[in-house]
């Protein structure tokens, strides 16, 4: 039985490749979001934006996303990656923290995440992306980012995914229970 409001009223859109995590990832990614940034960019995540228990970070930050059945919030920014640099002046270089999960994984893609990323962020700023272990090498190259050992769970998706960071996480250097070792 799902808890989590985010799913219960979301469905997954094939039309946008969108598959959310499971419930008890998107705890997890919420609780990463949570202890390492005080105002956070959810790019093309918005179960996890939608599901931040913080009142402070939920308030401080942003959904980048090209949904617009989101555009009601606030929070929300239309996002589309093939205009990678079309992020709002006013939140440019102001971010601490951004996680991030494309609807593709291929590099011509991740290449223009790369390059809003940066935009988003401030100096010093951490990164947490979601895509597959085969693009391991590519994510070090373009981003700074080091596999971790939790995997998230997208129950619907049909390979696995891996996160990798650019900063040390006790709870991403521990295997997540839902995926079979």
């Amino acid at each position: 039985m799902q808890t989590n409001r985010f799913l219960a009223r979301h469905f997954e859109n094939a039309d946008f490749n969108q598959y959310w995590y499971s419930e008890a990832t998107i705890n997890f990614m919420v609780s990463e979001a949570q202890t390492h940034g005080t105002r956070a960019a959810f790019v093309s995540t918005p179960s996890v934006f939608f599901s931040l228990t913080d009142k402070t970070l939920r308030a401080n930050s942003c959904v980048l996303d090209f949904d617009k059945k989101f555009a009601s919030d606030p929070g929300y920014i239309f996002y589309d990656f093939n205009a990678p640099e079309d992020i709002p002046v006013a939140v440019q270089h102001t971010f601490d923290f951004v996680l991030i999960d494309p609807p593709f994984i291929t590099r011509d893609v991740w290449e223009k995440y790369a390059i809003t990323a940066r935009l988003l962020l401030k100096e010093g700023g951490k990164i947490l992306i979601s895509t597959i272990q085969e693009n391991e090498v590519m994510m070090k190259e373009l981003l700074s980012v080091t596999k971790r050992a939790f995997q998230p769970s997208i129950p619907n998706l049909v390979y696995q995914y891996s996160l990798f960071s650019n900063y040390e996480s006790d709870a991403l250097s521990m295997a997540n229970p839902e995926i079979p070792q």
